[in-house]
């Protein structure tokens, strides 16, 4: 079972990184699947996709509760639609575009209502003291 789990997982990973370039293709709903089949077929696997840094830090944010930093969202959703824009300028077929319309949509409401949106990550500091210097 393992086994299947890890290929299933490299095959979303493939398919993740494809969804990058290709307008269609989501990335993020892959990398998630290969994420939880990682977790369970190989820990080394899972450790290697949280530590990647085009997107390890978006997807243990994710699996963390802490969701996707509001310009990222800003970013994805942009993109996204300017991508389908120019698709649906290039097909110009009713049937193809309201498909494209439908896909865009369906990913905008996800994004907006179901991800969390995080704060972006600040480093922590360092609570100051409770001791003042001079005060004895």
């Amino acid at each position: 079972m393992k086994l299947l789990l890890n290929i299933i997982g490299c095959l979303a990973v493939l398919l993740g990184i494809l969804g990058i370039f290709l307008p269609l293709l989501p990335t993020t709903p892959f990398l998630l699947l290969a994420s939880a089949c990682f977790v369970r077929g190989s820990p080394r696997l899972h450790a290697w996709l949280l530590g990647n840094k085009v997107f390890g830090k978006y997807l243990s944010d994710f699996e963390q509760g802490r969701g996707i930093p509001r310009r990222a969202k800003i970013t994805i959703i942009v993109l996204m639609w300017a991508s389908l824009a120019y698709s649906m300028l290039r097909l110009q077929r009713t049937g193809l575009t309201v498909l494209l319309l439908c896909i865009g949509a369906g990913v905008t409401i996800y994004l907006l209502r179901y991800v969390p949106t995080g704060a972006p990550r600040t480093p922590r500091l360092e609570e100051p003291s409770q001791e003042r210097p001079g005060q004895d």
